[in-house]
């Protein structure tokens, strides 16, 4: 028996048909828009794992053979069970981490590798987070599960093109989990912005894992940088990318074109990806400081809630985050020049009172001794 389902988000992701263009050509105006090409001068992904809770990964896929370590179900921890391939979780690993073989989509850090962990299939087009069974512990549910196996196992980001309306408090532990052992996370918003609540209340409903503090909240955006119509626009948005037009891969092979924030949480994901590679030891709060400091078409009022900080620059978002590594922070000097050069400080006085003011002062209570003794004197010998 389950317990009450919670509201699903609305569909994350809508695919359309390809046009008969290289699908390299119809990916650029992505690539540019993320300014990736740049970046890759910098960083590829190289070891780095991006776990993708979403539906299975079709290993097949020539962009993503041997690039695909496949988890258990993450639906229950009872029962062992092997979730057929999806294609929403195909097309966001390959946006992710697509090599780019024969000509075909590469991803945004092709060199780095896939973590699948299925939790949903594309039964549902809402692409939500199942609801727990009643009687499982709090860190049993799902996303929970999801999140702790991803981290024990190597994961460095976790992209969750998933959602549901409600927060559950073992998934924010399992998130607090997650970003304590250095994981960058990184969500879709949601796709609620022309829902009837949006129109009423003029912001839409929050969708988690999204929500939770911590998590990379992204917004989906058109060619021209603009925040798509369907985008949800709330304060858990934190950046943008784009999700209108962006080129997917199919089951099998082929392409098609997908429309959602699912895909813009991907393609943030493999920057965050680019980032951990260059930068391994750089905290989640840090990369995603870097991401949002660095973002191109921020809002006139430095930050709103339809794009966030502005689309993701992944170039711009490395040299971020070069800056908050501190690697020049420290100025050069010679060997023991601890704080570069100049003239020594002196050295301190010894602590306690100054002995030439006391051999001065003890000299003059002396002289004074006398002299007072000196005036006795005299004055007895004038009254005899």
């Amino acid at each position: 028996m389950l317990t009450a389902v919670r509201a699903l988000a609305a569909a994350l992701l809508v695919f359309t048909g390809v046009d008969a263009d290289p699908v390299r050509e119809q990916q650029q105006w992505v690539l540019d828009a993320l300014n990736v090409e740049q970046a890759w001068t910098v960083s590829k992904g190289a070891g780095v794992t991006v776990a993708v809770i979403d539906s299975g990964v079709d290993t097949g896929v020539k962009e993503l053979k041997g690039r695909v370590n496949a988890g258990p179900d993450m639906t229950s921890s009872a029962i062992a069970r092997e979730l057929p391939p999806g294609k929403h979780g195909t097309a966001m690993a390959a946006l992710i981490a697509g090599s780019g073989a024969d000509d075909g989509l590469i991803g945004v850090a092709p060199e780095s590798r896939i973590l699948s962990l299925p939790m949903v299939t594309d039964d549902d087009p809402s692409i939500g987070i199942p609801p727990v069974e009643e009687g499982e512990t709090a860190s049993e549910s799902p996303l929970a599960r999801a999140l702790r196996y991803a981290t024990n196992h190597g994961a460095k980001v976790i992209s969750m093109s998933i959602g549901s309306y409600g927060p559950v408090k073992s998934e924010r532990e399992a998130v607090s989990y997650a970003l304590d052992k250095g994981v960058v996370l990184v969500a879709a918003v949601g796709n609620d912005g022309l829902s009837d609540y949006a129109k009423e209340n003029g912001t839409s409903y929050w969708s988690f894992p999204a929500g939770y503090p911590g998590v990379i909240g992204v917004a989906a955006t058109d060619k021209q940088g603009r925040r798509a119509t369907f985008s949800s626009d709330n304060l858990s948005v934190l950046v943008g990318a784009p999700g209108v037009g962006v080129p997917v891969v199919k089951l099998k092979s082929g392409y098609e074109l997908s429309e959602g924030t699912s895909s813009a949480a991907a393609l943030v994901s493999g920057v965050a990806a680019l980032i951990k590679s260059r930068y391994p030891n750089l905290p989640p709060e840090q990369v995603a400081q870097a991401l949002a400091s660095s973002a191109r078409g921020r809002p006139a009022i430095g930050y709103d809630d339809q794009t966030g900080f502005g689309v993701v620059d992944a170039a711009a978002a490395l040299n971020a985050a070069k800056r908050l590594t501190g690697v020049q922070r420290a100025a050069p000097g010679p060997d023991k020049a601890h704080f570069g050069q100049g003239e020594d400080s002196p050295v301190p006085s010894p602590p306690g009172p100054d002995p030439l003011r006391m051999w001065l002062y003890g000299g003059g209570v002396l002289v004074a001794l006398i002299t007072f003794c000196g005036a006795i004197v005299v004055l007895n010998q004038r009254r005899q």
